[in-house]
């Protein structure tokens, strides 16, 4: 009698409700060897954005999305509306931050997508990306070798996940106190420069990590083509010859993650300046050959803005927080559940609340941080209630995928991305990783 089959999805609920984190890698494992046999490669996506760079393509953008719960189901949705749109260029991404309060470590998220890829029979390279890896102002003026040594450490633990697209945001160090503005960029160009570095120290043999830089943090003053050129000439200086620098960089025009909430409840509508989008991904190809500017708090815009980003030629686009409202506000969702969500924010979060906030307001910007403590509540909701939520979250990737004009490029993708097995191995007593690549499906 021949084998029984592997079923992929019990791996995956197996991956995403292991406690340990020895038990998760083995079974990540399990999932990566399946993928590979099936068609389905962690990649990178940096040569794709080189070849815009170079203006070979243009006019799309590149959905980012953080999936932070329901990731298994979501994933799915995703690459459901990638086969129907024939479409190669999207990432699934996870911040720093999200892996802390969603309970998604590397190893888990990259399992989980290449489990659903694999569950969708989708075939090709699959973009997993360590989102707004960034450095603690604070933590940085203590001891700047301590904070650089942890995202060492986080950059490490992803890429040996299969993360081959990492964010380094070290624009928190930027310095606006200072008059000169290559001055005030100093310490972002520095750190940036000194972690693509070791991204590229540490990579996968024939795998080139696509690496993005960032000029203007979230939420502050919009980016100037002064600042990009101060952070990039800085930036080229400190990186070493012959190292592939980033390919995109992220840049602020008016949005702030997760949307501004009103007293009740509700967004408020946001000024997106995509004129400066414009301006800055222009001169970012242009000038230093990357794809252009990446776009981040994205999701909570109107939907009227989407199909402005491929007008402007933003590079790419992050999108996280309202696929999460979507799941917490679906007709589907347990009452139960989310009354025993917020009761346990009540107790929990408190110090999240800020002075003056309504419950609306509260809750709404902390309920992501329920996500880790009540992932095996959400994904042991029956598989009818997932499947409702997913069809209404798939339902705004379609539109996403459609404004973003992010369609009929599964093509292009193939023409510029080689698909790379990587295989890890130990080669001393230390237990030390070193990578060989190959290429071809079992």
């Amino acid at each position: 009698m021949g084998r029984r089959p592997l079923d992929i999805e019990k791996i995956a609920f197996e991956l995403i409700l292991a406690d340990d984190p020895i038990v998760k890698k083995q079974l990540n494992k399990k999932i990566l060897d399946l993928a590979y046999k099936k068609g389905v490669y962690p990649s990178s996506i940096h040569q794709f954005y080189m070849a815009r760079g170079k203006g070979e393509f243009s006019g799309s953008t590149v959905p980012a999305m953080n999936l932070r719960v329901m990731t298994y189901d979501l994933a799915r949705a995703v690459f459901r509306v990638a086969k129907r749109n024939n479409a190669g260029a999207f990432i699934f991404e996870i911040a720093k931050s999200e892996m802390g309060y969603t309970a998604q470590p590397p190893m888990e998220y990259t399992g989980v997508i290449l489990a659903a890829a694999v569950k969708e029979n989708y075939k090709g390279p699959v973009f997993i990306q360590g989102d707004h890896f960034q450095a603690n102002a604070k933590k940085f003026q203590e001891n700047s070798e301590k904070e650089l040594d942890g995202l060492k450490a986080l950059i490490k633990e992803s890429i040996e996940a299969g993360f081959y697209n990492i964010d380094i945001d070290s624009s928190t160090l930027v310095d606006l106190s200072k008059k000169d503005i290559k001055k005030q960029q100093y310490w972002n160009y520095e750190v940036c420069a000194k972690l693509t570095q070791y991204i590229r120290q540490i990579q996968p043999r024939g795998v080139e990590v696509s690496v993005g830089g960032e000029i203007g943090e979230v939420g502050s003053k919009n980016s100037t083509p002064e600042d990009l050129r101060a952070f990039m000439e800085g930036y080229q200086e400190r990186l070493r010859k012959g190292r592939a620098g980033i390919s995109k960089i992220s840049i602020q025009t008016g949005t702030s993650h997760g949307g501004i909430v009103l007293p009740d409840g509700t967004i408020a509508q946001v000024k997106l300046d995509f004129d400066t989008l414009k301006a800055l991904s222009e001169l970012a190809r242009k000038e230093y050959g990357l794809a252009g500017a990446v776009q981040h708090g994205a999701s909570t815009l109107p939907d009227e803005a989407f199909h402005k980003f491929a007008e402007t030629q933003t590079a790419e686009v992050h999108l996280a927080t309202q696929f999460q409202n979507m799941i917490y506000d679906s007709k589907h969702f347990p009452a139960d559940l989310k009354e025993k969500i917020y009761e346990w924010l009540k107790a929990n979060a408190a110090s999240e609340r800020k002075e003056g906030q309504s419950d609306e307001q509260f809750f709404y910007t902390a309920r992501k941080k329920a996500l880790g403590p009540f992932k095996k509540d959400i994904m042991g909701l029956p598989a009818a209630v997932r499947d409702a939520i997913a069809a209404e979250v798939e339902e705004k990737f379609e539109f996403l995928f459609k404004q973003l004009n992010a369609v009929n490029n599964k093509e292009l993708v193939d023409k510029y991305i080689t698909l790379k097995r990587v295989i890890w191995r130990k080669h001393d007593e230390e237990g030390d990783m070193v990578a060989h690549d190959g290429e071809g499906a079992d």
